[in-house]
Formats: C-alpha cells, structure tokens, sequence
C-alpha cells in the first residue's frame, strides 16, 4: 500500500477506537481529508484507498483540482475564510462549505448557487474561544445568523464548525467541544434543525469525537507534511 493509503487508514483506524471508546456507534464521525496545497495526484491516491470528501481552503487551487479530477465521483469541500469576491466560484464548485459567519455571505452564495445543482450544504463556523486572530461568528450571535441563512434558497444549514484555541490538555480541548455541542442543542431547540459537528483536526480528534464530532478534518496525517513557502 502507498504512503497516502497507509496514513489514510491509520487515521481511520484512530476515528473507530475513538468512536468504541467513547460509545459512539461505529462509523458515525465522517473523515474529511483536507487537501489544501497537495497535487490533485495525492487526492487520487487517497480516493484509490477509498476517500471521497476532501476539504480546500484556497478557490482557485480547489477549482484546478476539481476540474482535474471531474471523473471521479468526489465530494468537496471549502473550509477557509471566505472573501466576497470568490463566494460565485464556491457556489458553482462545491457541495459542502463550513466557514460561514456572516449573513452577506451566505446570501451571495444562495444567490450564485446554480438552479441545477443541489442545495449547498452549510456550517456556520463558530469563534468558540471568542480569539481575535480567528474567524467565525461570536457564540451569542449564532441563533440569529442561523435563523436568517436557514430562510435563504438554494442552500441548506447542516450545522457547525469551529477550530478552538490549541491546546494539549485533552480537558480543555472538550471543554471547548462541548460547549459547541451545547450551542447546536440550543439552536435545535429552537427551531434550527442541525445535524453536523465539524470539529476536530489531527491534534484533537478524540476530544472532538467524545463530544459528538460527526465530522473531523485531518489534513498532514494523511498527506504528509505542507511545504512552507
């Protein structure tokens, strides 16, 4: 097996014993392999091993390595910040984007959707340690944002993403999942019917599958290590 195949299902095998350990049923945390900056040769590699969700941070990088693999059945992915002037291209590109924290961008995105296509698949993405240096919407606010996105057409609120403050202390790294956890329990109860947990990176993802993670993203695990330019 190649390099890309062996670390793929190594890190398959850490989201079962995570998921055994902890009680949750087998097989419902997702992998979403994070692709940013690898040639669209190791996402071949990871799809002959059997992956098939794949996340991007960059548009234009994404949009070559989709259109470089558009024979194969893949589901993608956008994870990074989001500018307005590339909220079209997401639109027409991918089918899932978990980094919405602002209501004008979620409403270029209905807008650019193209009829043809299913609804794209959303996740606010939550500013759970309230840090400056990083994105996403304040916890307090979430209700509200929600509540305007789930009205717009042409996409379809999933659920949430956050990426915490770093820490080592697995304590810590719960404590920060759960209270996203807790924050799409309370937007259920009223009225936001979510059902994805986008949390986890290579660092955290049993903490994140013990508080309810359905989907975790794990890029160097399984790619290797990113050149730096």
């Amino acid at each position: 097996m190649d390099t890309i195949g062996a670390n793929l299902q190594a890190v398959k095998a850490r989201i079962a014993a995570a998921e055994n350990l902890c009680g949750r049923v087998a097989g419902s945390v997702a992998l979403l392999a994070v692709s940013k900056t690898f040639s669209a040769d190791a996402i071949r590699c990871a799809c002959a091993a059997g992956q098939r969700a794949f996340g991007e941070n960059y548009v234009q990088e994404a949009v070559d390595k989709i259109a470089a693999l558009q024979g194969l059945e893949l589901e993608w992915h956008f994870i990074g910040p989001i500018q307005s002037n590339k909220t079209r291209q997401i639109a027409e590109h991918f089918d899932w984007v978990h980094s919405v924290d602002r209501l004008k961008i979620a409403e270029r995105l209905s807008a650019a959707r193209p009829a043809a296509m299913a609804p794209l698949q959303l996740c606010l993405q939550v500013n759970i340690g309230n840090e400056d240096s990083k994105s996403g919407v304040a916890p307090g606010d979430a209700l509200a944002l929600a509540r305007s996105i789930a009205a717009l057409p042409r996409l379809k609120l999933r659920g949430m993403m956050t990426i915490p403050p770093a820490s080592d202390d697995s304590t810590v790294q719960r404590g920060y999942f759960a209270q996203l956890r807790q924050l799409r329990n309370e937007l259920t109860a009223n009225g936001c019917a979510l059902d994805t947990l986008s949390m986890g990176m290579s660092a955290d993802i049993d903490a994140a599958i013990a508080e309810g993670a359905t989907m975790v993203r794990v890029g160097t695990a399984i790619f290797g290590a990113r050149a730096r330019p």
